[in-house]
């Protein structure tokens, strides 16, 4: 399934994509399934009953146009408008560390973005007075399911409901200069974390560690990889972050970047107002910005 959240009647309504419709959850379900994505997550009787109803709207003409919208793009909010918790791995391609001037690290480096950043697809990232460095990093991200505390690698992916595309917007000056490297503050500014098109459920994606990946700024290929080259993969990213705190439903996990980030380029290439910017995951989706 591809889940999505979308603008409906002025208010974020969840939903699943079929073909050039959106079937509506809370219509779909007549009521007993309502309210964003994160709390369904982590329901498995509304999951399966998710699938329930997108198997009764491909067969039956008749509920699909009581219960569908027609898609629009211009209508696609983030999957999760405000997750709980957004983290991220810095460094996690062996080539991104290189370019940024890092060892290969021996533990994965985590940090988050505040939910308060996260913007949908089609929205704008806009670039603020105080940084001239504004950067681009395409990630696969993976959206948690069942709550993980204490996971073991061999039973984390378990957790996984699904994935989406990140977009992890940084500020270079103020995550090399400012303060002494402000990691989490570089990344957190408003619109700087756009997620989408929507969560591709993880029964569709039967390998996300062989995934094709890239970035285009304003019709330029700037970072081309693959998630083969991930140093940490998922299950180890997930033991490694609920030995230490609990991950939610709806919590949203980037999983790096690979290399071709504009600050490591000759010369740098930041964001500039008029760039439009394109992520795309193989088997995920395209995640589209504009900059102003």
């Amino acid at each position: 399934m591809k889940l999505l959240t979308i603008a409906h009647d002025g208010a974020p309504a969840p939903g699943i994509l079929l073909r050039d419709r959106v079937l509506l959850l809370e219509a779909a379900s007549e009521g007993r399934i309502s309210g964003p994505l994160r709390g369904i997550l982590g329901d498995a009787e509304r999951m399966s009953a998710l699938r329930e109803l997108e198997a009764a709207a491909l067969r039956d003409d008749a509920f699909a146009a009581r219960c569908c919208v027609p898609f629009r793009t211009e209508e696609l909010l983030s999957p999760i408008p405000r997750p709980g918790k957004v983290l991220c791995l810095g460094l996690n391609y062996r080539d991104h560390a290189a370019e940024s001037g890092h060892r290969v690290p021996d533990e994965p480096v985590v940090f988050s973005k505040a939910s308060s950043s996260v913007i949908g697809p089609g929205a704008a990232i806009r670039l603020p007075g105080v940084s001239d460095q504004v950067d681009y990093e395409v990630e696969l991200a993976f959206v948690v399911g069942r709550a993980a505390k204490g996971v073991a690698v061999a039973q984390a992916m378990m957790h996984v409901a699904g994935y989406t595309v990140l977009n992890d917007v940084t500020a270079r000056d103020y995550q090399r200069l400012k303060g002494g490297g402000q990691w989490t503050l570089a990344k957190s500014f408003d619109t700087f974390c756009p997620i989408g098109p929507w969560i591709v459920t993880a029964d569709e994606v039967s390998d996300p560690h062989r995934l094709h990946l890239e970035c285009v700024v304003s019709g330029q290929t700037m970072q081309s990889s693959s998630t083969e080259q991930m140093i940490f993969s998922i299950p180890e990213i997930i033991e490694y972050l609920s030995a230490a705190l609990t991950l939610e439903p709806g919590d949203v996990v980037g999983t790096g970047t690979p290399p071709g980030v504009g600050f490591a380029r000759t010369p740098p290439r930041f964001l500039a107002a008029g760039d439009v910017v394109e992520c795309t995951v193989e088997k995920v989706g395209t995640l589209v910005n504009p900059v102003e």
